[in-house]
């Protein structure tokens, strides 16, 4: 099958995917564990359909019957531009600056499945970008993408953290590539800098503390005791990759799809609350910042005008005007 391993790299790399990996599907590894000792401490916070698919989610078998081996791949979506700072505006993560990467990433993997379909019609498959019960980056590290580092993120020797990742669940058995090691060593500078202390120790992330998931993925409020700790993030955040040191050998992607859209490297808080929901729909059409849905987005930017508020006031007691 090295044949058709050839076709799928040459392919995969044709439609702009910048990494591409094999790993071979066999019995569960330690990555099983490390899920459910994670959800039954409850770190998954209110995201209940990662507790659901559990069993799924660590066995590519109860996904795809027959699945033999898994291509994974990476594509790179930094961006050389950085954000302001200016009061009155609120950080939105870098990958949300452009279009929703489980549409742009998912549109290739499926021509790339096609491909294949027609190589060999015999072959099943599924794909998946962030949507299906897969461990993406356990799978990717098998594959040789790069290493799950201290901040949980995928990290690249070659193009750093700034990677979306994605997968072909397929019937055909290729041969695996070399799984990635670890590279991360003595480095701690992305628990140090992780604003509300989400990264409880090397390599394990407490999503209920994490700005990402407070911002996006949580439907109620933000606790108070993290309200005054967002610093500045209105959509997700990279703290932890900003400070990531293989994160200065990233380069631009030059994908027009990633590139930023206008106002969204920094929002105006603002226009935020004066946003409809209709305006908030039309506005974030093909971003992944609809995730957050309107109520959401408005709770964020109103969480960061009160810190803003609180700390101009404090500032002015403590200078006695």
């Amino acid at each position: 099958m090295n044949g058709l391993k050839d076709y799928i790299r040459n392919r995969a790399r044709g439609l702009g995917i910048d990494l591409v990996g094999f790993a071979a599907v066999s019995e569960p590894g330690p990555e099983r564990g490390r899920l459910e000792e994670w959800l039954s401490e409850g770190r998954h916070g209110t995201m209940a359909w990662l507790e659901k698919n559990r069993e799924r989610r660590s066995d590519p078998r109860l996904v795809l019957p027959g699945v033999k081996s898994i291509v994974s791949v990476g594509l790179n979506y930094h961006s050389p531009h950085h954000h302001a700072g200016s009061p009155g505006a609120g950080k939105v993560s870098r990958y949300a600056w452009g279009d929703d990467y489980h549409d742009v990433l998912g549109r290739r993997l499926e021509e790339l499945l096609a491909g294949i379909r027609e190589l060999d019609p015999s072959i099943g498959g599924k794909v998946y970008v962030d949507t299906g019960p897969v461990m993406e980056k356990a799978w990717a590290q098998r594959a040789g993408l790069g290493w799950q580092g201290k901040h949980t993120n995928l990290i690249s020797q070659e193009l750093g953290s700034w990677l979306f990742l994605g997968e072909i669940l397929l019937t055909a058995e290729i041969e695996p590539d070399v799984p990635e090691t670890d590279h991360c060593g003595n480095c701690t500078l992305c628990i140090e800098a992780c604003p509300t202390g989400a990264i409880t120790e090397p390599y394990v992330l407490d999503a209920r503390l994490c700005i990402s998931y407070l911002t996006i993925e949580n439907r109620g409020p933000i606790p108070g005791e993290l309200r005054d700790r967002l610093d500045g993030w209105i959509y997700g955040c990279d703290a932890c990759q900003d400070v990531c040191p293989w994160n200065d050998r990233a380069v631009d992607c030059g994908d027009p799809a990633f590139g930023p859209r206008e106002g969204n490297i920094d929002r105006d808080l603002r226009e935020v609350l004066e946003m409809g929901e209709a305006e908030f729909r039309a506005e974030f059409t093909g971003s992944p910042i609809r995730r957050t849905r309107h109520g959401g987005f408005r709770r964020n930017a109103l969480a960061l005008l009160e810190w803003e508020d609180h700390t101009a006031h404090t500032t002015t007691d403590n200078h006695g005007t």
